[in-house]
């Protein structure tokens, strides 16, 4: 089979997974390539010698599995590196806190049998899309968590009119305004009071950030409406926020956000229940005095 690598370049101290993880690759003869900055990475702190795999640059690959070596964010840049190849993504998570990639390294052995076994499951996750009028976005423009419209300045809020379907719902005066697919309803909307939506539900979530208004409260709505936003702001430009990637707009664009035409492919294992981890990574249960 083919794995292409991808992975954090910031956790030094965490990478031995990685090399646990092309030792067991090797074992079963698999095809490894490896995203070229991630690569230079772990020839520079000794994890692999120079020429051991080969390597790839953008979106430049062909795999049976993309692997991400980290915690959730890296797998959103992964998942942003795949778009619509419908590979399936496999989070290693080596950070702290990991909803998406939740295979600890101690699992990757076990992991990695259950893949030539055949032993595990492909989640099929929706991602939002974000286009504007005139104002084409530098990068990737969808999210398979949210896509967050936030001010610039530290000083004032930003003012952003939105839409459902063509019908006004309201103008937010906020810091700003998180749109959010039920996958990312665990993430920055979470920390903002939104609600916690299971995955699959079909749901789009808006949750403000720091409303003016106290009557402003995060709502659902389905997945096939589509968003209309206009913003204005006393900096005259704004931030729109793609799974974490940031671009700059000019104030006054109209953004419409929508269901993207295909979806991402996350490896679970057949085990594996969301309840049972959401109760574990929330703490639900927890005696907070210890």
């Amino acid at each position: 089979m083919r794995f292409a690598l991808f992975g954090n370049i910031y956790q030094r101290e965490k990478s031995g997974a990685t090399r646990r993880l092309l030792d067991c690759l090797a074992a079963h003869h698999a095809e490894v390539t490896v995203d070229r900055e991630y690569y230079d990475f772990l020839v520079k702190i000794g994890l692999i010698r120079e020429g051991e795999v080969r390597t790839f640059e953008d979106d430049q690959f062909e795999a049976d599995f993309a692997v991400s070596m980290g915690g959730d964010g890296t797998l959103l840049k992964t998942a942003s590196r795949v778009r619509d190849k419908q590979t399936p993504l496999l989070g290693v998570n080596m950070g702290r806190l990991g909803f998406l990639a939740d295979v600890t390294a101690d699992e990757i052995e076990a992991c990695v049998d259950a893949l030539y076994r055949g032993d595990y499951i492909c989640e099929k996750r929706a991602l939002i899309k974000v286009e504007s009028d005139g104002n084409a976005f530098q990068g990737y423009n969808c999210a398979l968590n949210d896509i967050a419209i936030l001010k610039r300045d530290t000083a004032s809020m930003i003012s952003i009119r939105a839409s459902i379907n063509g019908d006004f719902l309201t103008t937010y005066q906020a810091d700003g305004l998180i749109v959010s697919t039920p996958t990312g309803s665990t993430a920055y909307s979470l920390s903002n009071g939104g609600p916690i939506i299971v995955p699959q539900t079909g749901v789009m979530l808006l949750t403000a950030v720091a409303p003016h208004s106290l009557n402003i409260r995060p709502i659902v709505i389905p997945d096939t409406a589509e968003i209309e936003l206009t913003v204005s702001s006393r900096s005259h430009t704004f931030l729109v926020a793609i799974d974490g990637r940031s671009e700059s707009m000019p104030e006054g664009t109209t953004l419409r956000l929508s269901k993207a035409p295909y979806q991402v492919e996350v490896v679970k294992r057949k085990d594996a229940r969301y309840f049972l981890t959401l109760r574990d990574k929330m703490m639900w249960g927890k005696d907070s005095r210890q």
